[in-house]
């Protein structure tokens, strides 16, 4: 009979866990044994906890289930938090096992016994369970598979005391059945299509699963055919763009851009979104962004089937048949001369390959991916969908293990890359086929912007201190060659082309620094606040203008 650990591992695998990415500790170390006796179940070691749930996250966006953690006790499951809030905010399922002590040795309080049920739900509010018997280990572990899978998609945690893993007795159990998510009611979707054909302006707001292609058509459809606008969230989860598909406005991170977007708007209407609010609170600035003119409904809520509510929203309006836009197929030309963000991002533009996968945290310096890869082939782009910065490299680890036949750009920050700058080992160990392009503007660049915009009382060195990265400035390149992943640093337009041509030609991880100015840096950063706060002010067509300048 199999002890607890084998018997968990066959019924992971069952249930269509593939992977598992591990950063384990003595109490886990039956779990690690059992993992050669299953085939289906490829481990991934993560030097960082942090790195194994960013890279879990990343799978599930891109493979469309979840992978296992292997984490260790109560802080190993602390030091992944920060990936597994992002996780929780992009509604992305992932299936955390964390290893606890034996229950017979959790009464003598030992150095690393902690509550780990209160650390895990965080991060895992809907699903946190200790297993309490190996019999009964595998009944749990499918329950937990079905909270992680089901709409929305969870962060399920299952705790794993070391007897219960490594006592026989363990009975694999069947995978839980597939979810089976509603669409829409008629109720609501009549309302709507009443709404629409009104005339009053009207926006359809796209979250969660309403990003992907076949979402992105029906709205496309709706829009061709009863004047409404398409938004998506600000950071959606997993969107799909490039030429042939529907162009859509992501909501601005900067509330009053946001504002700007929303202003005359009268309907809005949330598909697998939750209505838009400000990054922060900030002094005599509002938190919700709704304005107060505009109504919100709800055509399909996360736990909905979004493309099925909204076709049955263009059934109801007749728009079945209409032609939806789509955006056209151009690049932009190669870029010359010293190295900007820009700069970056026209390149970037200029050679993306077919079916990339684009994983964004570029922070300030991303500013122009989206106009500059808006014609470009086709690709998946991953976004910071809970602000919890750490996640671009993990993410980029995650997505290349999901679709290793498709080549993965990481664009990172310099400050966010060394909260798990880990990453770049698992690539070189797994040979994955990521490109990490790195910002090096040696900066907090969105923390000086915010610094200029929450109305602090006079900025001393002490303060700028806080968020200037330089006094050393970080030489990534040799970061990244020290953990095994060939990388140049490029501050030229021209050797920045040769050094990505070079990357995407040569299968493998590669790390390319790009040596750049901050994007919002100098004068630009201080005239910011200033014309965020006249754009209330402004005629909407200047406002509109100002916001595509700053935010394209």
């Amino acid at each position: 009979m199999p002890n607890g650990a084998q018997a968990l591992l066959k019924t992971l695998a069952d249930a269509g866990i593939e992977v598992c990415f591990s950063n384990p500790g003595t109490s886990e170390m039956h779990f690690v044994a059992a993992l050669d006796g299953e085939p289906r179940v490829r481990a991934v070691l993560a030097l960082f906890e942090g790195v194994a749930t960013g890279a879990a996250d990343g799978y599930a966006r891109m493979a469309g289930k979840p992978a296992a953690t292997l984490l260790h006790l109560g802080c190993g499951l602390g030091n992944g938090l920060a990936n597994l809030h992002n996780a929780r905010k992009g509604k992305v399922p992932v299936l955390n096992i964390v290893g606890d002590h034996a229950t017979y040795h959790v009464q003598y309080d030992a150095q690393l016994q902690s509550d780990i049920e209160t650390v895990a739900r965080n991060v895992s509010p809907e699903f946190v369970r200790t297993a309490k018997s190996t019999g009964d280990l595998c009944r749990d572990a499918v329950d937990a598979i079905a909270a992680a899978r089901g709409l929305p998609g969870k962060v399920a945690t299952l705790i794993l005391p070391a007897d219960v893993s490594w006592s026989e007795g363990g009975v694999p159990c069947a995978p839980p059945p597939a979810p089976s998510p509603p669409p829409a009611d008629d109720v609501a979707v009549r309302a709507i299509a009443d709404v629409i054909r009104s005339g009053e302006n009207t926006a359809l707001l796209l979250g969660g699963n309403a990003t992907r292609e076949n979402a992105l058509l029906v709205a496309a459809r709706i829009a061709a055919h009863s004047g409404v606008t398409v938004l998506s969230e600000t950071f959606p989860t997993r969107l799909e763009r490039g030429a042939g598909l529907p162009p859509v406005e992501r909501i601005a991170y900067l509330a009053e851009l946001a504002s700007v977007q929303l202003a005359d708007v009268k309907h809005l209407v949330l598909v697998d979104a939750k209505a838009p609010v400000s990054f922060f609170g900030y002094p005599d600035k509002k938190s919700n962004l709704v304005p107060d003119t505009c109504t919100v409904h709800t055509l399909a809520t996360p736990a909905q089937d979004a493309v099925a509510s909204l076709e049955k929203l263009a059934a109801a309006l007749d728009a079945t048949q209409a032609q939806p836009a789509l955006q056209a197929a151009r690049r932009p030309v190669r870029p010359r001369g010293k190295l900007t963000a820009a700069k970056v991002f026209k390149a970037v533009g200029h050679l993306l390959p077919e079916r990339a996968i684009v994983v964004d945290e570029a922070i300030t310096s991303g500013l122009m991916l989206g106009v500059m890869t808006a014609g470009a082939p086709r690709h998946d782009l991953i976004t910071l969908t809970g602000g919890a910065i750490g996640q671009g490299l993990p993410s980029a680890v995650g997505a290349a293990v999901a679709c290793p036949d498709r080549p993965v750009l990481a664009l990172v920050g310099d400050g966010s890359s060394m909260y798990t700058i880990q990453a770049l080992w698992t690539m070189a160990r797994e040979r994955l086929d990521v490109t990490t392009i790195l910002f090096n503007n040696a900066s907090y660049s969105v923390l000086n912007v915010e610094l200029e915009r929450v109305g602090a009382d006079t900025i001393g060195p002490k303060a700028r201190a806080q968020l200037d990265l330089h006094g050393p400035v970080l030489d990534f390149a040799r970061l990244s060659q020290g953990m095994g992943v060939h990388a140049v640093r490029a501050d030229t337009a021209e050797d920045f082309c040769k050094a990505l041509e070079y990357a995407l030609a040569h299968p493998g991880p590669h790390l390319i620094e790009a040596m750049v100015p901050e994007a919002l840096g100098g004068a630009r950063r201080r005239i910011l606040p200033w014309m965020l706060r006249a754009l209330p002010s402004l005629p909407q067509s200047v406002a509109r203008a100002l916001k595509r300048k700053i935010a394209p």
